[in-house]
């Protein structure tokens, strides 16, 4: 008898012995549920048994071997039919236990997401099981293999908030620190809707859409530059001098004017965009250092930093116009107070030394300048 007909007939004989006695009595050959739950348990990594080996491993190591042995016995004096019938009850087991790997829920989900008739419950369900499932790089490099990224961004065009929240998170998310996303969605020319929705009434669509333009232009000459094409530096400077708008937006827009700065320092050859010298625009992030947000401070702080290094600013402007002596001041005697509450004090003290540094730079600028 050859390896596979051996191998066939124990596998046979090792399932039989893990079924529940009222399957035996009936004649099927389907697993009890104790029996089902240690498959799931111990199949492979990827989803089910990745081979007749691996099955009957656990077949047999779940068996009682006297009783195996008589099983094994009783499973060769079955007809070739018979046979062949167990061999396809065994392979519809498998099948059955075998657990659905990310491209496929990645499948299902866009496949959802292009039903038309699909509930709206339906297509957010959809879309939060892709923001989880392309947290992975390979997973969110195969989006678009999928037809992913070209149905999520038609969602960014739906009428309810809550849809086109989740389709710009999971936009960014897939975007973040990932050139080949980064070109793929910028291809499909959804970056300048993306910046409309950064102007939305919802506090979440404007925040999520934010941080998928953030994670879309970071590190990416060509996307930087259709971002300013599409005056996204003005954009940032609404965001900063609007004191109404959520704390969290101007906290990101900070951050990504802090990026756009230090990416310009790293490329020598290229000054940035002008507006990087906008006098309100410098202004209005020095007056933010004067806000009671201390995390908002820091931003403020790490954004003037970066623009003080950039040759293509003046040191007089944050003088005469901004008064960043007068800001730097005050927030170091804000700071000292600051530094009597024992639960903030480290935090405090790091803020102080980031502050120190933005004072260096300036004077050395100054003097230069």
């Amino acid at each position: 008898m050859d390896r596979a007909s051996c191998l066939t007939l124990l596998l046979l004989a090792a399932a039989a012995m893990s079924l529940a006695d009222s399957n035996h009595s009936s004649g099927g050959l389907l697993l009890s549920t104790d029996a089902a739950d240690s498959v799931l348990d111990n199949s492979d990594s990827d989803g089910g048994f990745s081979s007749m080996d691996s099955m009957l491993h656990w077949a047999i190591s779940h068996s009682d071997p006297e009783k195996l042995k008589e099983s094994a016995q009783a499973q060769q004096r079955l007809s070739p039919s018979e046979l062949q019938k167990r061999q396809m009850e065994i392979k519809e087991i498998m099948e059955k236990t075998r657990m659905p790997s990310d491209a496929d829920l990645m499948k299902i989900a866009i496949s959802d997401l292009n039903n038309i008739s699909a509930s709206l419950e339906d297509r957010y369900r959809a879309l939060q099981e892709l923001l989880e499932l392309v947290e992975p790089l390979d997973n969110a490099n195969d989006l678009h293999k999928l037809g992913g990224l070209v149905v999520i961004t038609q969602e960014l065009n739906h009428s309810d908030p809550g849809i086109r929240t989740v389709a710009a998170w999971i936009l960014g998310k897939a975007s973040q620190n990932n050139p080949i996303v980064q070109q793929q969605v910028l291809e499909l020319r959804v970056l300048s809707k993306l910046m409309n929705m950064v102007k939305s009434k919802s506090l979440e669509e404007a925040n999520k859409a934010l941080y998928a333009v953030s994670a879309l232009i970071r590190n990416n000459a060509a996307s930087q530059q259709m971002f300013y094409a599409e005056a996204g530096g003005w954009m940032l400077q609404d965001i900063l001098r609007n004191a109404n708008l959520d704390v969290r937006l101007r906290k990101k827009a900070l951050l990504l004017l802090a990026d756009l700065a230090a990416y310009q320092l790293e490329n020598v050859d290229s000054d940035g965009s002008p507006f990087f010298n906008d006098r309100d625009l410098l202004k209005s992030i020095v007056d933010l250092t004067a806000s009671p947000d201390l995390d908002l401070q820091e931003k403020a702080l790490i954004a003037i930093k970066s623009l003080l290094q950039l040759r293509i600013t003046e040191a007089v402007v944050f003088r005469d116009f901004c008064a960043l002596d007068n800001a730097l001041n005050r927030m170091k005697q804000s700071l000292h107070a600051s530094m009597a509450d024992e639960y903030q004090r480290d935090y405090v003290m790091d803020l102080e030394s980031l502050r120190d540094e933005v004072e260096q730079i300036f004077h050395k600028k100054l003097v230069k300048q």
